[in-house]
């Protein structure tokens, strides 16, 4: 193992501890992936996308990290259970499992058909939902004081057109984490979510560059640093509250999202 990127502070270290992370094989996931690796985690790496997977996969090699890749759907539980056991056979515990898997879906409330909803939530909150069952079943049952992190976003604290699907699924992971962290917390296991502004990622790219910019730019003016923000960006934020810096923070939301929104 490389030195970790963190080396020079203790409690961002995560030498000899595992972590799953879901929606690894690109954007918010495969940068935490990378990152976690960085600071010293073995990280067993999630996706249904089998090029990106290997991509992220032979980066965290390449930094001298220990990575394992498994392909499958977040709503498919057996194959979570089975990711899981991998991890634990592995490091001998599961320490932290980092619920990034989402899609997005754009439609209007009136337009929105029950084929839409049903993918939203299939993948955006009971895929999170199944990551973060089996991850603090192992957890309690290896007595493993670990940290779960689920990824929700800015779409839960301003409305935005075109966007039901993708926010109620995200209000839901919300509420998933505060009910989750009070139910787990007497096991020492924490959980907390991140909610992220605009991202630059493959999945809020658009096919017309031009409209990207635009886009971009009228999301920059919303936010009083100017910017939109970066994949690496939210990851550190995800290593935050998986790490001992975090340890007595449970039930959470916590914002990278430059600002745009100040909730009380």
């Amino acid at each position: 193992m490389s030195l970790p990127a963190y080396g020079n502070l203790p409690a961002y270290d995560l030498t000899g501890r595992t972590a799953l992370v879901t929606g690894a094989a690109g954007g918010i996931g495969r940068a935490t992936a990378v990152l976690l690796a960085r600071a010293g985690a073995a990280v067993h790496c999630a996706d249904q996308d089998e090029q990106g997977l290997a991509r992220t996969t032979e980066l965290i090699a390449q930094a001298g990290g220990d990575t394992w890749a498994h392909l499958l759907d977040v709503t498919d539980r057996a194959a979570l259970t089975s990711a899981v056991a991998a991890a634990v056979r592995t490091g001998g515990s599961l320490d932290i499992a980092a619920a990034i898997a989402g899609v997005m879906h754009r439609s209007s409330v009136l337009d929105t058909q029950d084929t839409d909803l049903d993918r939203v939530l299939a993948v955006n909150f009971k895929g999170v939902l199944y990551t973060c069952q089996e991850a603090a079943r192992s957890m309690i049952g290896t007595g493993t004081r670990g940290a779960l992190v689920t990824m929700a976003s800015g779409a839960v604290d301003t409305g935005a057109a075109g966007l039901l699907c993708y926010g109620a699924a995200k209000a839901a992971v919300v509420q998933l984490t505060r009910t989750l962290a009070t139910e787990v917390g007497e096991h020492g296991i924490r959980v907390n979510a991140v909610a992220p502004g605009w991202v630059r990622t493959p999945m809020t790219e658009r096919d017309d560059p031009a409209d990207q910019q635009r886009a971009e730019e009228a999301l920059a003016r919303m936010s009083p640093l100017g910017r939109v923000g970066e994949a690496q960006e939210v990851a550190h934020t995800v290593l935050h509250l998986v790490s001992d810096a975090s340890s007595f923070t449970t039930g959470q939301i916590l914002r990278p999202n430059g600002g745009v929104a100040m909730p009380w």
